[in-house]
């Protein structure tokens, strides 16, 4: 592990803004000291400063005093966050912007939009990373895709790789696939919670204890991911080495076949897809 030496800059405290907090501290990629998060409410702000780190409720403040920072607020409240941001800027000295990154973790909203929401922030090209994580970053086993515009350097390529590196699978992405990795890598993790559900509570029905039930469907899932990406084998041919002939694992695969699994999980995917790109269309709207 690498730890960075920039302050890092939440601009909402929401759950995917502390699930990245809590992955850089327990990383050691930062301290609790280097980080500060904006709300409007400091009372739901409070257990951020139970993790140790700053709050405050002037988003500019975030601006001003990090070098790095989220825009973790909702994509509708994007164009209204930005134009407070102009207004207390207009107020306090001027920031040398060129030095910051901003990373979006707004839903469906691109760096086209991203750019224009703060091109007020400075007259030269603001440097932008649009990112979706998802919330198993707080234990180093998240995904996090990324894509930077174009006065994003190499350098900072480079800082960034060692910011998110620790917090699970992190790669650069062309732009087009930010929304639909979204349907996997950001969402994804509420479909598998839900698959754990019913794998443990059909367990509940057979009889067992409802933590051993869940102990035990969460550890399935671990352990077939952990095969999955060690051996590199297509989850066909690993599917198909549990199942013996005539056995209890292909009767229970008939009726996962039966109940068009497969098919469900695409179509949630899709749906889940759809909604992002609705998310950002719904924010550039509200922009013009």
């Amino acid at each position: 592990m690498v730890a960075l030496k920039e302050n890092i800059g939440f601009i909402g405290g929401g759950n995917m803004a502390f699930a990245i907090a809590l992955g850089l501290i327990n990383r050691n990629v930062i301290q609790p000291n280097q980080i500060l998060t904006s709300g409007p409410h400091i009372e739901n702000l409070e257990r951020w400063t139970k993790m140790g780190t700053s709050i405050t409720v002037d988003n500019y403040e975030v601006v001003e005093k990090c070098d790095i920072i989220f825009l973790c607020v909702k994509p509708k409240i994007l164009e209204s966050c930005c134009k407070d941001l102009y207004k207390s800027s207009c107020n306090k000295l001027s920031i040398a912007a060129v030095d910051k990154i901003f990373l979006s973790v707004l839903a469906g909203v691109t760096l086209e939009q991203l750019e224009k929401s703060l091109k007020f922030y400075s007259d030269l090209n603001v440097k932008i990373i649009r990112t979706m994580p998802n919330t198993s970053v707080q234990i180093g086993e998240g995904c996090i895709i990324y894509t930077p515009n174009s006065a994003v350097t190499k350098s900072d390529l480079a800082t960034i790789e060692l910011m998110l590196s620790p917090l699970g699978l992190a790669k650069e992405v062309p732009e087009q696939l930010i929304n639909p990795l979204t349907g996997v890598a950001g969402c994804g993790p509420a479909f598998v919670y839900t698959i754990i559900e019913g794998l443990a509570d059909g367990a509940l029905k057979q009889g067992v204890p409802k933590e051993m039930a869940v102990n035990f469907a969460a550890q399935t899932l671990l352990g077939a991911s952990k095969t999955l990406l060690l051996t590199k084998k297509h989850p066909a041919v690993l599917r198909d080495e549990v199942c013996s002939p005539g056995g209890s694992t292909i009767v229970g695969v008939h009726e996962l076949e039966k109940g068009n699994i497969r098919s469900i999980l695409m179509n949630a995917v899709e749906k889940s897809v759809e909604k992002s790109a609705a998310l950002g269309k719904s924010s550039s709207e509200k922009s013009q």
